[in-house]
This record gives C-alpha cells, sequence and structure tokens, in this order.
C-alpha cells in the first residue's frame, strides 16, 4: 500500500477575468488531476470542470464495484487502463456538451493526471499542463506536451526555432474538440520520497524546472504551493495558475504485486534506454 499526503491550489493570476483552470485531489484514491479550460465566455470554466468531474467520478466508481473497463489494451495494466477509460469518458461528455450548447461551442480542456496503485504510478495526458517527477534531488517531466512548438521540435528541432512563442500554446490534442482524442499514459515504479508537481501552464510559462525543484524541495507541500503561485503573479500572472504537489510518504509492496512490479520495471528501463538512442 502507498501513502501520500498531498496539496493543491489554483488562482485567477492577475489578468484574467475567471479562472478556467481546475483541479482535483484525493489521497485515499490516490487521484491527482489539473485541467485548463479554454473557449468563449465561461466554456473553459465548464469545459475543465467536466473533465476532473467525469475522471474522478468514473475512477470511483469503477474500482469501488470492480466494474468493467472497456476497450482494454493489453499492454497496460487494469488500473491503466482505468485511468484512459476515464479520460475517454471524459472527452466524450466535454464533446458533447459543446454541441448541445452554442455558447460551449469549441470548448475544450488539457488533462493531466497521476494515478497510483499499489507499487506504480500511472500518469497521462492530453494538452501541455505538465507532470514534473521529483526523485533524488532531480526533477524530470513525464508528461508529454502535444502543442505545435513541442512537436515540431520533436521532429525537426531546426524548423522549430524559426516558429514565434506563440506557437507553444497552439495545442495539437485537447479534451472535447473531437468525437475522440489519445491520450499519452506511462506507467512506471513509484519509490518513498517521490514528489510530482501537476500544474497548468500558468506556472510553467513563469517558473523553470530548476525554480520549481528549488521551491518544492525547500518547503512544505501547502508552502510549496503557495510559493509557485505567487511565483507567477509576481511575474506578470497572465494566466490562471493551478498547481497539485504530493509526496509519497510511506510505500509497502505486497507479494501479490510483486510480479507485476518487476514486469512494470522492465518496461520503465525498456522505454528509458530506448529514449535515450
Amino acid at each position: 500500500m502507498i501513502e501520500i499526503e498531498s496539496a493543491g491550489i489554483t488562482d485567477i493570476g492577475k489578468k484574467r477575468k475567471g479562472n478556467e483552470d481546475a483541479l482535483f485531489l484525493d489521497d485515499a484514491l490516490g487521484l491527482y488531476l489539473v485541467a485548463d479550460g479554454m473557449g468563449g465566455h465561461r466554456a473553459g470554466e465548464i469545459a475543465s470542470q467536466l473533465v476532473v468531474q467525469t475522471i474522478s467520478e468514473y475512477i470511483l466508481k469503477s474500482k469501488s464495484n470492480g466494474g468493467e473497463v472497456n476497450n482494454l489494451d493489453r499492454g497496460l495494466s487494469l488500473e491503466a487502463n482505468r485511468l484512459l477509460s476515464g479520460i475517454r469518458l471524459s472527452n466524450k461528455v466535454v464533446h458533447a456538451a459543446s454541441l448541445d450548447n452554442d455558447a460551449c461551442r469549441g470548448m475544450g480542456s488539457t488533462i493531466s493526471a497521476a494515478y497510483f496503485t499499489e507499487g506504480t504510478l500511472i500518469v497521462a495526458n492530453v494538452g501541455d499542463s505538465p507532470i514534473y517527477l521529483i526523485r533524488d534531488g532531480q526533477i524530470k517531466m513525464l508528461s508529454v506536451l502535444h502543442t505545435v512548438l513541442a512537436e515540431q521540435a520533436a521532429m525537426n528541432p531546426g524548423n522549430a526555432e524559426k516558429l514565434g512563442l506563440e506557437f507553444r500554446h497552439v495545442l495539437t490534442r485537447a479534451m472535447g474538440t473531437e468525437e475522440s482524442v489519445r491520450a499519452d499514459i506511462y506507467e512506471l515504479p513509484c519509490f518513498k520520497d517521490d514528489i510530482l508537481v501537476i500544474s497548468s501552464d500558468g506556472l510553467s510559462d513563469k517558473a523553470s524546472p530548476e525554480e520549481i525543484l528549488r521551491l518544492v524541495i525547500q518547503n512544505g507541500l501547502d508552502t510549496a504551493c503557495k510559493r509557485l503561485v505567487n511565483l507567477a503573479n509576481d511575474r506578470g500572472g497572465d494566466d490562471n495558475v493551478t498547481t497539485i504537489v504530493l509526496k509519497v510518504k510511506t510505500i509497502k509492496h505486497t507479494r501479490l504485486n510483486l510480479s507485476r512490479l518487476k514486469a512494470i520495471v522492465g518496461r520503465y528501463f525498456s522505454r528509458y534506454f530506448s529514449s535515450r538512442k
């Protein structure tokens, strides 16, 4: 079993009239969500709230009643499939809502999710809300940025340099804008004292990973959240700012999950070494 401690905060920032970010955190469930909405008048706020509400309710009901998970990906664990199913369902909910109401037409949202099982961490995302892992004093982004600039940089770094900075916020994937969505998902072993930081781009646009690392390491969880938001606002606060900081306090692997954990460790190192080629 895993014991997790967490804190989260969302702030309107200095320039926006409303807050289109939404967050969810539940240590008992082991689920943490940040969504950054987009759209017309209040539509972004509606989209982000629908996303976190639908995913959290789906995970809770599915886990508590052992409900079936549809469209199983045999390459993923049951829990990873459960999270993926929740994301797909929430995409359908947002898309349907956007078609039913002219004021919500075209609305969408990002989603970044962290979901803990007995010994592993599953992260999934759509959009550009980052998920950082802090381990052994180092910080690494686990999520994949779905923006024109990030994807161009991955394919052709030279051409990416020619694009303006405005393309760093042009999403190539978002929740609810299409009938279906593809999330990036990743399961890896977790360890005692691992720290995750999940945020909207209102923070990552204003603070470097190294600055985030320093503030989180030097402060308790609640204080770290407040200081991260204050840093973004002190640097202009151009967008809504949301952050969740969580820490793995204790972890105990049971005999039943050891073989599964070994398989995940193998996949983790295969992905690690392939990414370094």
